[in-house]
C-alpha cells in the first residue's frame, strides 16, 4: 500500500521506517530538506496513485488546519487524510465537515508509542467511518505492535483524538505517582539505594510498567536526576482533559492534581504560598523567610 506522510520529526520520521519495513510504500515530506523524500506537499501529493491516503503528523493548531486545507485543494474525490497529531477533538469534526464535499474521506488518530515506537510498536486509538478505517488497515497494522493490541477503532470522528486525551491525562496521573514515589525515598533517612529500589520494582511488581522502565533508565544515567530541573511542560492534553472532566461532572482528582503539579514546576517563587505565609505571619506571628 501507499502512504503519503507529512511531518518526518521524532515522532513521524520513525513511522516511516516502521511502515517500509512492513513493505509499503510511503513518500514522506518535511520541511527539513535533509529528511524529506520530496520537495512540496503537491510532488508528494502527485508521487501517489489514487485513492491516496495522507498521514500528517505535524504539530496541533494552526500548523495542521493549513496543512489540511493545503491538501483539500490538492486531493481528489476517493482520497483521504489521517491527522495523527495532538490534535484537539472537538477540531475533528468540522475538518471532516470541510473535507466531505470535496469527496476526501477523514480519520483522526491518536498515536502513542514516543521514540521507542519504531522498535516497539505505536498504540493506535483511531475516530473516523468503518469503511475508511477498514481502507487503512494495512498501514495501522503496520505500524501496531505485533499481537491482538495497540489498536482501536474507538468510535466515529473525534473519538480517536478523543481517546488519546484521556490516555495522556492517565499519563500525566501515572508519572505523577512514580515522580512522587522516587522524592519520598530520596528524602527518607531509611533507603540508602534508591536507584535499586526503583530497578526492584521492574519484575513482580502491581507498579511495573514502561514508565517504570523509563525512570530506571533515567536513574541509570543520573542517579539523582541532579543534571535535569524541576520543570515540567504540558502539550494540552492534560488540560482536555480536566476540562471534559468539569462538562460531565466526573472526578478525576490524580489527573487534575498532576496537571496542577506541572504548573507549580514552572513557578520559582510561588506567589500563592507568598500569601499563606503573610496569613500565618498575620494571624499567629509565624516567622517569615524574606
Amino acid at each position: 500500500m501507499q502512504l503519503g506522510l507529512i511531518g518526518l520529526g521524532r515522532m513521524g520520521g520513525n513511522m516511516r521506517e516502521r511502515i517500509r519495513s512492513a513493505g509499503h510504500e510511503v513518500v514522506g515530506y518535511d520541511r527539513n530538506p535533509d529528511v524529506s523524500d520530496v520537495a512540496s506537499v503537491a510532488e508528494l501529493v502527485g508521487k501517489l496513485a489514487a485513492p491516496r491516503v495522507i498521514w500528517t503528523m505535524v504539530p496541533a493548531g494552526e500548523i495542521t488546519e493549513s496543512t489540511i486545507d493545503q491538501l483539500a485543494d490538492l486531493l481528489s474525490p476517493g482520497d483521504m487524510i489521517i491527522d495523527g497529531g495532538n490534535s484537539k477533538f472537538t477540531d475533528d469534526q468540522p475538518r471532516a465537515a470541510r473535507l466531505a464535499p470535496k469527496g476526501i474521506g477523514y480519520l483522526d488518530c491518536g498515536v502513542s508509542g514516543g521514540i521507542w515506537g519504531n522498535q516497539n510498536g505505536y498504540a493506535l486509538m483511531v475516530g473516523g467511518a468503518a469503511e475508511h478505517v477498514a481502507h487503512c488497515m494495512p498501514i495501522f497494522e503496520a505500524l501496531k505492535p505485533a499481537g491482538p493490541y495497540g489498536f482501536v477503532h474507538a468510535g466515529p470522528v473525534g473519538a480517536g483524538h478523543y481517546t488519546k486525551m484521556v490516555h495522556n491525562g492517565i499519563e500525566y496521573g501515572m508519572m505523577q505517582a512514580l515522580a512522587e514515589g522516587w522524592e519520598l525515598l530520596e528524602a527518607s533517612e531509611y533507603v540508602d539505594n534508591v536507584p535499586g529500589a526503583i530497578k526492584s520494582w521492574r519484575e513482580g511488581s502491581v507498579v511495573k510498567s514502561w514508565l517504570l522502565d523509563l525512570l530506571d533508565r533515567a536513574l541509570d544515567g543520573d542517579p539523582e536526576l541532579a543534571k535535569l530541573k524541576g520543570y515540567a511542560e504540558d502539550t494540552g492534553e492534560g488540560r482536555w482533559t480536566v476540562d471534559e472532566a468539569v462538562r460531565l461532572a466526573v472526578p478525576v482528582h490524580v489527573i487534575a492534581a498532576s496537571l496542577f503539579a506541572r504548573f507549580e514546576s514552572r513557578q520559582i517563587d510561588s506567589p500563592a504560598m507568598k500569601a499563606v505565609a503573610a496569613l500565618r505571619q498575620q494571624f499567629g506571628g509565624h516567622a517569615v523567610v524574606g
